[in-house]
């Protein structure tokens, strides 16, 4: 069984920064992607960033130049993500869920992100 763990949410104010991380663990050995989804209120579940086994990474393109993903490896194999986000705007307030990648996708409990204005 896959468990996947996420931390980091909380309350900042407009212009601040948060760092969200993701771990897992389980029996998996070889994990293609990993990233971040968000949801708001009312609103479809919606990528934020990704990163893959090969280091390669994807942003959504209302955080671009404000997010940063970044991975931790072990034997080729990414093991945590970190979501690394500036300059924080109102619209980024959701619930921030993580998801590991190995066939099937495996997801975090989600982690609350509120940015007030």
């Amino acid at each position: 069984q896959v468990q996947v763990a996420e931390s980091g949410g909380g309350l900042v104010q407009a212009g601040g920064s948060l760092r969200l991380s993701c771990s897992y663990s389980g029996n998996i050995f070889s994990v293609n992607v990993m990233g971040w989804y968000r949801q708001a209120p009312g609103k479809p579940r919606e990528l934020v960033a990704r990163i893959t086994s090969g280091g390669t990474t994807n942003y959504a393109d209302s955080v671009k130049g404000r997010f940063t993903i970044s991975g931790e490896y072990d034997k080729n194999t990414i093991k945590t993500v970190h979501l690394q986000m500036n300059s924080l705007k109102p619209e980024d307030t959701g619930v921030y869920y993580c998801l590991v990648r190995y066939g099937n996708d495996y997801w975090g409990q989600g982690t609350q992100v509120t940015v007030s204005s």
